[in-house]
């Protein structure tokens, strides 16, 4: 029996009792519980197989909000959260001390957004209780885009997907820290690093840590398939590098035209919003197809580009 159900009162029933749901936002699935449960916390990190040293994303239904989840918003916290909130954007600011620490990893800071997708802005909007959601996979492999993928990954370990469809931007949100009341990119995400300069100006970009990262997101290999992947900036010559072997690609725009290859052309009018919201089903799809390699095309590095080659690279740097 499936778990994908459009049923929220069941969805506010569940988390009130203390359970995870698989929720819907316009970047990926979350895996869902209430802050303030330590019991649902706990059961976010050991389902997912998450290390507790990865802080996790407090998801709110509005920017009033705020008010008692953190002590401080800098000025250009106020543009940015006024620019794009509800939206793929996610800051971390000084938490207010109600916070738990577990889901902060101890530290003195909390990662919020305003998620822009119906369904879970009406969950929020009926829960008395903020919700605690990173990407609803095991840790480390492909997030999830659509229902489906989540109850792959959880039907036996959670009781409901709420069904809000493909996620419409397909990459998580971008995360925006400060630094002396200046912001700084954690995690590079569905909003471009453009749109965000546009409103406070050049910021600088800190989006790798694997000992104590101040994001999710920041570890070296992440978000990947199980089959090997490569990210290359010219896939015809790599293919030729793996002769006799089950080849996936993934180009940008333009096909290979090789029949002997599983291609998944990302965008074919070389639209940087479609490839992003593509990708991961993308990668799910040639990773259930029993491949040897999956071959990716760099993109340019420019808008989201430069976010979708930051998820290929996680996806492919081998440990």
């Amino acid at each position: 029996m499936s778990i994908i159900s459009k049923d929220i009162q069941k969805a506010i029933q569940l988390l009130t009792n203390e359970e995870l749901v698989a929720i819907p936002t316009e970047t990926v699935y979350g895996l869902a519980g209430n802050i303030f449960s330590e019991k649902a916390i706990k059961s976010i990190f050991s389902t997912k197989k998450r290390p507790f040293f990865n802080p996790l994303i407090v998801h709110i239904p509005s920017v009033d909000s705020l008010d008692g989840i953190v002590t401080h918003v800098p000025e250009k916290a106020k543009l940015l959260a006024a620019a794009f909130w509800p939206g793929s954007m996610t800051l971390v600011l000084k938490k207010n001390k109600n916070i738990p620490d577990i889901i902060t990893a101890g530290k003195d800071t909390v990662a919020v957004r305003v998620p822009n997708h119906p369904v879970t802005l009406e969950l929020l909007r009926q829960l008395p209780f903020p919700l605690a959601a990173p990407s609803a996979n095991p840790f480390g492999s492909i997030s999830p885009t659509k229902p489906t993928h989540v109850e792959r990954y959880f039907k036996n370990d959670i009781q409901q997907v709420l069904d809000g469809g493909a996620c419409t931007n397909g990459i998580e949100s971008t995360i925006i820290g400060f630094i002396d009341d200046e912001p700084i990119i954690y995690r590079l995400g569905a909003l471009a690093l453009e749109d965000i300069e546009a409103v406070v100006g050049t910021i600088n970009i800190k989006n790798k840590e694997e000992i104590s990262p101040d994001a999710p997101g920041m570890l070296a290999r992440h978000y990947a398939p199980a089959t090997r992947t490569f990210l290359v900036d010219d896939i015809a010559s790599e293919v030729k590098k793996h002769e006799g072997k089950k080849i996936g690609v993934l180009p940008f725009k333009n096909s290979l035209n090789d029949v002997s290859l599983t291609e998944i052309i990302l965008s074919e009018k070389g639209s940087m919003h479609e490839a992003a919201s593509k990708l991961y089903d993308s990668l799910h799809e040639l990773d259930s197809k029993k491949l040897d390699v999956i071959i990716a095309e760099r993109f340019p590095e420019f808008g989201l580009g430069k976010s979708i080659n930051d998820r290929l690279q996680r996806a492919t740097f081998s440990l």
